[in-house]
């Protein structure tokens, strides 16, 4: 006979608010309360109702006037006070009286009506048997007085109420504000492996070992090795540092517990720190487990520091997470994942060993990588069999994990626009262009010598960039307006570069200046479209001499200091390590620089004007050429070119 499962029934229900109330609470039904919501609400009810039922509160028994009058007359009564018609009194002596039920009880003090005829008769008489009378003012109960009352009660009611439906929906209540607002990773519901990362094997590794430990621990205790307590992301953004935490969520089989660094500041002092303590209270009951904590900048900025002095409630919440890290009581079985894209603002003491032991640098990817995150993105997409996700990978250098994927996703909604049922090659360097340089301005009404100017301009960065040898080959140059630019030469790097030498960046200068020299050559004027092109040629001859050393004058001096961020308070205004008489023969060698590089581009495009002029007339005519259309003007057909945009902007 088969054993019938077990039914959910006996399993114990999840605990609600109204779970924790004592059954005479929980028949209340009080809206969007707690316990101790619950309980105040019962406080601010029985306080409402004492003041107004309080005088009645000590009523006595009601006798009739006549009764009255008998025990008046024995000499049973000793005081009485008169309110307008009431009267109320005590004995002298406990006297017993009869109720109407037959039930005898013991009086002490009394109450009764007074007719109308006969009070002035009654006074002589309470004088006469030595009863002390006092007298009292009658009592306002008008409707102002009524409302200052209970308006202050019911403004108080009111505004509870109100707070609590809001924090409710909030899915929090007043009295839970300290409590943590960590999320438990739920795998039923997502389930992320790193199967879904691609790139960054390195931090892979890192990652994948500190789950190895949490599922075999003794491998590694055997050899007395602890498990690091604190790992820390770095890296620029979108580069997949929280992707990464989220696949080790999907890997550990231990609970995971996810929170952002903003999630533990509130308005109210004291309640980050709060909030941190009941985060791993709740990390330490669940051990061994991972604590997750996005953009730790938020509130492991440097302790301190800032213009306006330190925030204390935000330094406060750093303490105390100091101390749950690696303070006074050990903190064993709780692993501390976090992630920022800004290291240099953290506090020293938060990167010390024995807190965040292990940094792992999650940098842009490479081509490699490129192509596998492409792969990735593209799994579940109908891309074109003419697309090479490899060729699209060599064209996208500097982009992250996030770009590429917003690359796909921008030739997607493309493909729908055209309601085709593949993405094209075509609506790939449609969303390229988009995203490298925005969307198409359609209605810019240009004359034609603007056109003719800026087909000059564009044609002078793409003939240098032709010509000389180390200059990065072209991939197209178009006078297509997008965005802030009017047109734009991209240039394709073979591969990705990480050492640059002095001669690759004269060319690089030139090709920046082509630009200007070709306005200067043919129509010996000037235009404000070179604004981008000498500001991005300013910046690098100034870096060129003052950190790279690529200086005749100055040989193998660096002159440049780290940036000090102006917020940390560090140094306001940046002090210069040199004097005035050196400054002014640093902008001279730059200026000397940049004149070398415009002359290079001068003298290229004067020696190639005939092409020049053709490569100016196809822009005006077709308004986008490709790189090897450039190329064969110029006689270098055979010349490689690869299909990463370098952009150099009008």
């Amino acid at each position: 006979m088969k054993k019938k499962p077990e039914s959910d029934e006996n399993a114990k229900p999840a605990e609600s608010g109204d779970e924790k109330l004592p059954p005479f609470l929980r028949k209340l039904h009080l809206p969007g309360c707690s316990m101790w919501s619950a309980m105040l609400w019962c406080m601010v009810g029985a306080l409402l109702i004492a003041q107004l039922w309080g005088q009645g509160a000590g009523e006595s028994e009601r006798l009739s006037y006549t009764t009255f009058r008998e025990y008046l007359d024995a000499g049973h009564i000793a005081e009485v006070t008169l309110v307008e018609r009431s009267l109320e009194g005590e004995f002298a002596a406990p006297v017993q009286y009869e109720l109407e039920t037959g039930e005898i009880v013991t009086l002490t003090t009394f109450t009764t009506h007074l007719p109308v005829f006969g009070i002035d008769a009654l006074l002589p008489d309470l004088e006469a048997r030595g009863v002390h009378v006092t007298a009292k003012p009658p009592m306002d109960i008008s409707w102002p007085v009524l409302l200052i009352n209970i308006l202050p009660w019911a403004i108080l009611i009111g505004g509870l109420y109100f707070m609590s439906r809001q924090m409710r929906g909030r899915g929090q209540n007043i009295f839970s504000i300290g409590q943590s607002r960590a999320k438990l990773y739920d795998r039923r519901k997502e389930h992320t492996t790193f199967d879904d990362v691609a790139g960054a094997e390195g931090a892979k590794g890192e990652l994948q070992e500190i789950i190895l430990f949490l599922k075999e621990p003794e491998r590694f205790q055997r050899l007395g090795g602890e498990i690091p307590r604190g790992v820390l992301l770095v890296g620029p953004p979108g580069t997949g540092k929280t992707l990464m935490a989220r696949a080790m969520a999907g890997e550990a089989e231990v609970p995971f517990f996810s929170i952002t660094g903003s999630d533990f500041m509130e308005m109210f002092v004291g309640v980050g720190a709060s909030r941190v303590r009941d985060l791993f209270n709740d990390a330490k009951k669940a051990a061994p487990s991972i604590v997750f904590i996005d953009e730790l900048d938020s509130i492991g900025r440097r302790r301190g520091a800032g213009l306006g002095g330190g925030h204390d409630e935000r330094e406060q919440t750093l303490n105390q997470l100091l101390s749950e890290l690696d303070g006074f009581e050990p903190n064993e079985g709780v692993i501390v994942v976090a992630a920022t894209n800004r290291p240099d603002i953290l506090d020293t003491a938060l990167l010390r060993p024995g807190r965040f032991d292990r940094r792992i640098a999650v940098d842009l990817p490479t081509l490699d990588a490129r192509h596998a995150i492409l792969k990735i993105h593209a799994r579940n997409k109908p891309i074109a069999d003419a697309v090479d996700l490899k060729r699209l990978a060599r064209g996208t250098p500097g982009f992250s994990g996030a770009d590429l994927e917003n690359l796909l996703n921008e030739a997607a909604l493309l493909a729908a626009r055209r309601n085709v049922d593949e993405i094209a090659r075509e609506d790939i360097e449609e969303a390229r262009d988009k995203v490298l340089m925005g969307l198409q301005r359609e209605n810019l009404a240009l004359t034609d010598q603007e056109c003719e100017f800026l087909a000059y301009h564009e044609g002078g960065h793409a003939l240098v960039a032709a010509i000389l040898p180390r200059a990065e080959p072209i991939h197209k140059v178009t006078i297509v307006p997008r965005g802030r630019a009017m047109g734009m030469t991209q240039q394709l790097p073979r591969r990705d570069k990480y050492l640059y030498s002095r001669a690759y960046m004269e060319d690089r200068l030139a090709v920046m200046l082509g630009g200007r020299a070709a306005e200067r050559l043919v129509f010996d004027a000037a235009t404000s479209g070179a604004a981008d092109d000498l500001k991005q040629a300013t910046r690098l001859a100034r870096k060129m001499v003052l950190d790279w050393g690529m200086s005749d004058r100055f040989g193998h001096i660096a002159f440049g200091e780290d940036e000090d961020q102006v917020f940390l308070g560090e140094d306001i205004a940046r002090r210069r390590q040199y004097s005035e008489a050196t400054a002014r023969e640093i902008d001279e060698e730059i200026r000397a620089i940049l004149d070398g590089a415009y002359e290079v581009a001068t003298a290229t495009l004067r020696e190639h004007r005939e092409a020049l002029d053709r490569l100016a007339e196809l822009l005006l005519e077709h308004e986008q050429i490709p790189g090897a259309e450039v190329l064969a003007l110029v006689g270098r057909e055979d010349d490689l070119h690869a299909e990463n945009a370098v952009p150099c902007n009008l």
